[in-house]
């Protein structure tokens, strides 16, 4: 169960990491649209488990091998954005939150 500050500097980590891929961060998105679904953060506010809905699903390889070499860079806009709220920026852990391809499988296997 994840402590209230926990959950407050995980939705501030999602709020503006969803900001920055919309504005600042574009080319890093391999011209996929990304979404922010959660943000899981350590204990110890070291770590943070980013979930990302991309679309479309074919891309979304090159989205997370593009995220993975340029994460220290969004790591550093991100510590720019909130480097006065918290006092330690987290390692960022990007995963694919699948949940909507899974959504539309389960959809199309009870229509037939």
């Amino acid at each position: 169960m994840d402590s209230i500050r926990q959950n407050k500097v995980g939705r501030l980590i999602q709020r503006d990491l969803s900001e920055m891929f919309q504005k600042e961060c574009k080319e890093f998105t391999v011209g996929a649209m990304l979404s922010v679904t959660a943000v899981r953060v350590s204990p110890d506010m070291s770590y943070a488990r980013v979930y990302l809905s991309i679309f479309p699903s074919n891309l979304t390889e090159k989205v997370l091998e593009s995220l993975a070499e340029k994460n220290k860079s969004i790591r550093f806009i991100l510590g720019k954005k909130i480097g006065k709220q918290t006092r330690i920026i987290p390692e960022l852990k990007f995963f694919v939150n699948d949940s909507l391809d899974y959504i539309d499988k389960i959809d199309s296997l009870l229509k037939q």
